[in-house]
């Protein structure tokens, strides 16, 4: 069971950010975050691993799109957790409705069916719906601590971002493993029409809210 969502973007220069850092001095920054001012961009995506209290953080520099969120899990399933659960045969989703994790968009289960061949495992994925992303444990167990992480410091590279991440522990035994993942996406893509022809193929629906709930089998 794998709790999945992305942060907040941030920006890589010299801004402000709220929270306090202790230094040898003062540090004149930026008190508005101007784009142009930007030498890059960090997308923020975590899965959590609710079983073993493990966070697995990708910082993408490109597109915050399904194929991006497919890469990330399909890394550290093969790097991490298929050494952890041995004899698993499927994987639980669980996420937002919206963005990347989109309920409504084919091309993100075109995507998650694509990981399911590439991962030889089914995937089943349960949506959060609208407002209630809250519920989420990856929000509550993970991105909070790395939040407190990364409060006041001055992102001047991907790689502070990396290592202060890598640092947000709690006293339960929260450990993240962070992946810098430089790949650039196409935000252009559009759905295989076969594919969304004949959804019902290579989705299996519940009957249960079957908007937010739904199976994606393994082909063998």
């Amino acid at each position: 069971m794998l709790s999945i969502d992305t942060k907040k973007k941030e920006l890589l220069g010299n801004y402000y950010r709220d929270g306090t850092h202790y230094g040898q001095r003062p540090r004149k920054v930026y008190d508005h975050d101007f784009t142009s001012l930007a030498t890059g961009l960090v997308i923020p995506h975590g899965i959590y691993d609710i079983a073993q209290n493990r966070g697995y953080l990708t910082l993408g520099t490109s597109k915050d799109t399904s194929e991006f969120v497919c890469d990330n899990i399909e890394y550290f399933w093969r790097n991490e957790l298929q050494y952890i659960y041995t004899e698993a045969d499927h994987i639980l989703l669980l996420c937002d409705a919206g963005g990347s994790n989109s309920a409504r968009h084919y091309l993100v289960k075109q995507d998650l069916y694509k990981l399911a061949q590439r991962l030889q495992l089914n995937i089943i994925v349960a949506h959060y719906p609208a407002y209630c992303s809250k519920w989420n444990p990856i929000e509550h167990r993970l991105f909070c601590h790395l939040t407190h992480a990364w409060q006041g410091v001055v992102f001047d590279d991907i790689n502070i971002v990396k290592e202060l991440a890598e640092k947000a522990t709690t006293k339960t035994g929260l450990s993240v493993n962070v992946w810098i993942n430089p790949k650039t996406y196409n935000i252009n893509r559009s759905v295989n029409h076969g594919f969304k022809n004949n959804i019902r193929k290579y989705v299996n629906f519940f009957e249960v809210l079957p908007k937010w709930n739904y199976a994606i089998q393994y082909a063998s």
